[in-house]
């Protein structure tokens, strides 16, 4: 019988020839197809889109991705650290990017994690990426050289809550200072360029801004408003750093802006991304061997990423041992 000029013996040999094609394509799109089937999936907590935190985990990813045939990173983006320290700690994310200090907190229950009922102390280091310094801007006609010729001042501490505000806080119980040592402590956020607006009209003397070098915004504000970036070098801050592992002595180089030939002395954290215990020493392995040997890579796609070497990565956070994978790379270079 002819069914359309084709009998039964000639659909059953057709048929056959297209399942014998389909199963070729489905076995080479497996084979060449961009997530291996025996691929370890990896997800990194960042900070927020837009986030410097973001950004970098972006770089790593894409990086990882496309140099490492069995892993396959995905970047997972939240609020805050203790978000992603918390995923971290429970097994919802297997790394995370985040600042020492929150990490310290954590480890040590204090600040944000004091009253929290989880222990951290499954977490490990894989490697410090950037440094995050604090830097103090002062107005040329305040008179502020030093940061002891602060007390007195019209300063902005920043949005109650904020990394600037506890930044403050910070600098304040470091020198034994008060709110009261000031002519005013102005708590005005970022948003609409309030801070901005009042430093720029002499209603502030100071402000501090913490974030990554160099900054076009920050360029601007000193071209613009008559404004210099003054050392945080005495005694006090230096018995900071030398107490508080989460902070540590940051140079900001000459040069890194037109009205600054010198370089800067000041202090910050450092962004570090940290594992947990349970996490595979192989893959631990990769990925500080892809960092290590795409450095150059790295800093290229912004200066504050050339942090990295073996020597700063062994030294670690003190108080949080290094992952084993990582470890073992960092002996053997």
């Amino acid at each position: 019988m002819l069914v359309k000029g084709y009998t039964r013996a000639n659909w059953a040999a057709l048929a056959l020839r297209r399942m014998r094609i389909i199963c070729i394509f489905l076995i080479v799109g497996v084979s060449v197809g961009p997530f291996s089937a025996y691929a370890f999936d990896v997800r990194l907590g960042t900070g927020e889109p837009g986030s410097f935190s973001y950004f970098t985990g972006r770089v790593l990813c894409r990086m990882i991705n496309t140099q490492v045939d069995d892993i396959y990173c995905q970047q997972v983006p939240a609020s805050d650290d203790v978000y992603n320290l918390t995923n971290l700690q429970g097994g919802s994310l297997d790394i995370v990017l985040v600042d020492s200090r929150p990490l310290f907190d954590a480890i040590n229950k204090t600040g944000s994690f004091e009253f929290l009922d989880i222990s951290y102390k499954n977490l490990r280091a894989l490697a410090p990426l950037y440094d995050i310094p604090i830097t103090l801007i002062v107005r040329n006609d305040a008179g502020i050289d030093s940061l002891a010729d602060l007390k007195g001042k019209r300063i902005n501490a920043g949005n109650p809550g904020s990394l600037q505000d506890l930044a403050v806080k910070t600098i304040l119980k470091a020198k034994k200072w008060s709110k009261k040592d000031f002519s005013l402590v102005a708590d005005l956020p970022p948003i609409k360029s309030q801070d901005t607006k009042a430093f720029c009209y002499g209603t502030l003397q100071a402000t501090v801004y913490i974030g990554l070098h160099p900054d076009f915004s920050l360029r601007q504000l000193l071209k613009d408003c008559n404004a210099n970036l003054v050392n945080m070098d005495d005694s006090d801050i230096e018995k900071l750093v030398n107490d508080h592992s989460a902070f540590r002595k940051i140079d900001l180089a000459a040069g890194t802006y037109p009205s600054h030939p010198e370089k800067v002395v000041t202090f910050g954290t450092r962004a570090m991304l940290v594992v947990s215990e349970d996490f595979d020493n192989e893959t631990a392995y990769k990925i500080i061997e892809i960092i290590d040997k795409n450095r150059k890579r790295i800093a290229a796609a912004h200066p504050a990423l050339s942090l990295f070497s073996v020597d700063t990565a062994r030294k670690s956070v003190p108080g949080l041992e290094l992952h084993p994978g990582a470890a073992m790379y960092y002996d053997g270079h």
